[in-house]
């Protein structure tokens, strides 16, 4: 449920019992904002009222199945969902940030070239609560871990699970929720054109990205199928008609999207939008069969000296199985992958 809703469900609840208002405040509290593992935890609470709480209601949990932490502080976690299907979310430092990188679906149908995550194949869409739930369960550490950022950066792509991914970005977002900043949401999509319109029709400033890979559309259906249904010019049109910023992500892969050329048709797609672009070392971990790109710094220069506002994403996580997918791929397997429109599960806004 959004806050609101629990808070009337809540409401009515504790009516019903003849109890006072502010009991629903109390819960609310510890759902989301200073979260309790279960309502029986939560001791603000008569424990009579806790019993029938639970016997209403249910608060459900991600089970922790690993946690890798790397040397540079990056940790990894690899969450079972209630089904038995797994998950992953990566907690990256910085300074005084930390960025939680979290996943909107369990596989993913898009079976791009250099990822991890398309090896595994697509088993459904994650509920709201199990998205939100990622940051959730930050709060439930040991001490706690206090997530300032969050990117819809991992597993699936969520314009394919708008749906959830709509509820998802209310519980983070509200005072009454997790209460992430919108500015610090970052919804990264390979350009699902209708996710992007229903994205942009929200009135909270979330964060877009879009994930380019290849300047030419001859070179990105070769690495991103997505590219046949959703065009690199319409997506293009798309970033355009954003009302917010947008960032273009591109993994550098070496000898395939590296060369001078490929820098110039970028810088050209990143001025038509006034997009800021962020290049991406590939991690060896999710490669399948590339190789990481000794041009990025040459890369870099040449998008600058065109006009372009670029940064190279630190690698983070090389000591672990930070790449996408990678860690859910080593510890349960894959799948055979499935094709979107294979899939009813699939939901385009």
């Amino acid at each position: 449920m959004t806050p609101d809703a629990a808070r009337e469900a809540l409401a009515t609840f504790f009516a019903r019992h003849s109890q006072p208002a502010y009991r629903a405040a109390q819960v609310l509290r510890h759902l989301w904002a200073d979260p309790r593992a279960s309502f029986a935890e939560m001791s603000t609470i008569p424990k009579a009222l806790r019993e029938l709480l639970g016997s209403e209601f249910e608060v459900p949990r991600l089970e922790t199945v690993e946690c890798q932490r790397s040397k540079d502080g990056t940790r990894k976690f690899l969450f079972r969902l209630p089904d038995g299907e797994a998950i992953e979310s990566v907690a990256i430092p910085e300074g005084r940030r930390m960025t939680l990188c979290i996943s909107s679906q369990a596989g993913c149908a898009l079976q791009c070239a250099f990822c991890a995550t398309g090896a595994m194949g697509f088993s459904r869409n994650l509920r709201a609560w199990e998205i939100a739930g990622q940051v959730r369960e930050m709060r439930l550490l040991d001490p706690p871990m206090t997530v300032t950022n969050v990117v819809f950066m991992g597993m699936g792509e969520p314009l394919m699970n708008w749906t959830n991914v709509d509820t998802a970005l209310t519980i983070l977002n509200d005072p009454n929720g997790l209460g992430v900043g919108a500015r610090h949401i970052t919804v990264s999509t390979v350009g699902v054109l209708p996710g992007i319109v229903a994205l942009a029709k929200r009135k909270e400033q979330f964060r877009l990205a879009i994930s380019i890979h290849a300047p030419t559309d001859d070179l990105r259906r070769d690495l991103m199928p997505i590219n046949v249904k959703y065009p690199l010019s319409d997506v293009i049109k798309a970033a355009k008609g954003f009302d917010r910023r947008v960032t273009f992500e591109y993994v550098m892969l070496g000898g395939v999207n590296d060369s001078e050329v490929h820098a110039l048709q970028l810088a050209q797609l990143a001025k038509e939008c006034r997009a800021f672009v962020n290049l991406i070392p590939l991690h060896p971990g999710g490669a399948r069969g590339f190789s990481q790109s000794k041009l990025t710094k040459r890369f870099a220069a040449e998008l600058q000296d065109a006009g372009v506002e670029v940064a190279v994403r630190r690698s983070r996580g090389m000591d672990i199985a930070a790449a996408c997918g990678q860690l859910r791929v080593e510890r349960l397997g894959g799948r055979a992958p499935r094709a979107t429109q294979d899939h009813g599960d699939v939901q385009i806004a």
